[in-house]
């Protein structure tokens, strides 16, 4: 449930999402108040309310830091330089600014304000997901244009990932910690490396997967990496042989199925799109958007399906208030945590059927080139961890047609995913232009 307060009131509210066929009904969706306001107002449970977030943000600009694996500077400086990099992309002085949506484990709201001329804000809030917090906070920015209470809001996240808060220190914070202390760090089960590769484990038992395709997913978006100057591993080529000599972190994971841990910051501008039409970048519309977390969120191991995950609510919700299906997609940014993750999200979104992760990617489909090129960027496996905002970064310029060598050709739509914690999930639907 959010809660919005403005004008002395508080409008509290949840958003309904569908599922396809087959598919339990989420249980986040629990609540009977309704959102009043003459912009959106729905009761939970009416597809009308979630439906009509559709084509209300754009983003309208995209900012970022230099990812490397130690800044030497302040979260807040870091913050600060994104979000100044993204109203400047934009064509916005930070006077408009009157929301702003954190990463809600990074630089708080008070410290943003210190280092930038924001004097009206009217609106802030954050969103508790893990890694799919800032996909699910363009929704949350979505809803509040939609309510009226801001026009113009940065979405943002700044850390030092690599030299100060690395993993280790950052489990702490997750969900079901009674169950992390007490059954499951006396055997050894303490990060979340070992958490998925047991889920990837289940995963190569029930259909099949092998390394080989874990290989692929690394490899191809080490190499997609090579085409972005900005990402961490640039210069730095992955080889198989490489790729199956590296070290072993949590069988079946080895050093190069894991994620990068990043120093930096990362922004984007979300604002209305009669805002957007009038600004010097072509809008990127935030056409479909939706979150969902998995039955016990907070623990993998009593879960009935250790596959179904938040985004195999989140996925369906969203294509379908964009009004479009995967295979309308000309590319996708999908959460790369670790490398299996990206086959089971691919799953789960409905780009193929469970089970047929492992063998689409070996075919070089995810590939630049391919049927649906994925991380063209490098993602969170070669550019930088900031917690997947770097992928709507990407999605935005792909869309813009700035993305250069890597750029593919006459892309209209991109899905963006997030995986958080023990398997939230959130995913945008961004399209071409304002709608």
């Amino acid at each position: 449930m959010y809660a919005l307060a403005y004008g002395g009131e508080i409008c509290a509210f949840s958003m309904q999402i569908s599922s396809r066929p087959g598919l339990r009904r989420s249980k986040l969706w629990n609540s009977d108040t309704i959102l009043r306001n003459d912009a959106l107002v729905g009761h939970v449970g009416d597809r009308s309310l979630a439906m009509s977030l559709s084509g209300v943000a754009c983003i309208a600009g995209v900012g970022e830091t230099v990812y490397s694996r130690s800044s030497g500077r302040s979260e807040q400086s870091l913050a600060a330089e994104a979000v100044r990099r993204a109203l400047e992309d934009a064509g916005i002085p930070p006077q408009e600014v009157d929301g702003l949506v954190p990463y809600a484990h990074g630089v708080p709201v008070e410290d943003l304000l210190g280092n930038l001329p924001i004097s009206r804000l009217r609106f802030s809030a954050s969103v508790q997901m893990g890694g799919a917090s800032m996909v699910a906070s363009l929704r949350l920015a979505a809803v509040a244009l939609a309510a009226g209470v801001a026009s113009t809001i940065v979405v943002y996240v700044a850390r030092n990932g690599s030299s100060a808060s690395r993993i280790g220190r950052r489990v702490g914070v997750l969900p079901g910690q009674q169950f992390r202390t007490q059954l499951e760090h006396p055997y050894g089960w303490s990060t979340p490396a070992q958490w998925y590769a047991m889920i990837c484990r289940r995963h190569m038992d029930a259909f099949g997967t092998t390394k080989r395709q874990l290989a692929e997913v690394a490899m191809t978006i080490r190499r997609h990496a090579q085409l972005n100057e900005r990402a961490q591993l640039f210069g730095r080529e992955l080889s198989l042989e490489a790729y199956l000599g590296a070290e072993l972190i949590a069988d079946p994971y080895q050093k190069y199925d894991c994620c990068l841990e990043t120093d930096g910051a990362a922004a984007v501008v979300v604002t209305t799109p009669d805002r957007a039409a009038q600004l010097v970048r072509p809008p990127v519309t935030v056409a479909g958007i939706a979150e969902a977390r998995p039955i016990c969120p907070d623990d993998i191991t009593n879960r009935p399906d250790w596959f179904e995950i938040g985004l195999s609510e989140a996925a369906p919700a969203a294509f379908e208030m964009a009004g479009v299906g995967p295979a309308d997609m000309d590319a996708a940014m999908i959460y790369d945590c670790f490398t299996f993750e990206v086959i089971q999200q691919l799953e789960e979104a409905g780009f193929c059927d469970r089970g047929a992760g492992g063998p689409l990617v070996e075919s070089g489909a995810i590939r630049l080139g391919g049927r649906l090129p994925v991380n063209t960027h490098g993602g969170l496996l070669a550019e930088g961890h900031l917690a997947g905002l770097n992928h709507v970064i990407e999605a935005t310029r792909q869309l813009r047609n700035e993305a250069g060598a890597r750029q593919v050709q006459d892309a209209r739509w991109i899905a963006v995913t997030g995986w958080g914690d023990m398997g939230d999930g959130a995913m945008a639907v961004l399209g071409k232009g304002a709608t």
